[in-house]
């Protein structure tokens, strides 16, 4: 069998479709849908039932999913047995957007330098997704906002950048932070997401609760609203946020209390230790 159909076959559970796994794999959709045929029929059952453009996995195959990661992944580690260094294969990283924009692009960088060997399979999405992928094993590390609770014994995490509270609105203001919240529409970071809490917590404690005019877990898009004039907003300063700068006029919240932190997080016990060190070091660096 060979595993370059398994790892076709996870991709397209992950993504619900063989069209969004045809464009992670950079393969066509015919070329997936051969992969998956081959395999039913090695297997002698059906794996996916193929509802209009999403593809839904079978019960047969949720069953044999956990083994076929598995072997994947061990496959995965071969080349870096072979490798006295550890620094020979792939490495899944999952990231936030503004890390993507931000952090990564320095990072890789110098990654590539200390680690040209290294193949580095960027996952966006959500801190929370983020999260539950590293604990399902889907990830070998995540770059996301700090999470508001105690890590699992299991997992590590480890710092990365302290971004400080700051209000974003499109003009030099005349008043207090305070006074804008009170007197122009407010385009609220979700407050159910990770990194939203923190402004969240800064109104609460202020006695502030401005109607928003919406919600967003999208940093960029928030600040690419407050330059059309559309409102202010409370965000962390992040990475990559220098090309706003012109755009948007920032005003820091004094108190560390609300700052976001970007961390690191990976499983104590990992496969891949020293490709774990080239990645921390090449963030450090960033």
């Amino acid at each position: 069998m060979d595993t370059r159909y398994l790892k076709s076959l996870i991709t397209v559970v992950e993504c619900g479709s063989i069209a969004h796994a045809a464009r992670a794999e950079g393969l066509t959709a015919a070329a997936i849908s051969q992969r998956i045929l081959a395999l039913e029929r090695q297997l002698g059952f059906e794996l996916l039932s193929r509802l209009g453009h999403a593809a839904k996995p079978s019960e047969a195959c949720l069953a044999l999913l956990p083994r076929a990661k598995r072997i994947v992944r061990e496959v995965g580690l071969l080349a870096g047995d072979a490798d006295g260094g550890g620094l020979t294969g792939e490495l899944r990283v999952g990231a936030i957007s503004t890390v993507l924009t931000g952090l990564l692009p320095t990072a890789l960088r110098t990654l590539t330098g200390l680690a040209p060997q290294l193949k580095l399979v960027i996952v966006p999405g959500t801190s929370r997704s983020l999260f539950q992928a590293l604990l399902g094993g889907e990830l070998d590390a995540a770059i996301l906002v700090a999470p508001p609770f105690e890590l699992p014994k299991a997992m590590r995490s480890v710092p990365l950048r302290n971004e400080p509270l700051v209000l974003l609105s499109k003009d030099k203001p005349s008043s207090s932070i305070l006074s804008q919240l009170q007197t122009h529409p407010y385009i609220r970071y979700d407050p159910d997401s990770w990194g939203g809490r923190h402004a969240q917590r800064y109104l609460a404690d202020n006695g502030l609760t401005p109607n928003p005019l919406m919600d967003l877990d999208a940093l960029e898009t928030i600040a690419m609203l407050v330059a059309e004039g559309l409102g202010v907003s409370l965000v962390p300063y992040w990475s990559g946020f220098e090309q706003w700068r012109q755009q948007c006029t920032v005003s820091r919240v004094t108190s560390a209390r609300y700052d976001r932190d970007i961390v690191l997080v990976s499983p104590v016990q990992t496969d891949r230790p020293n490709m774990m060190n080239a990645l921390h070091q090449a963030l450090s660096a960033s």
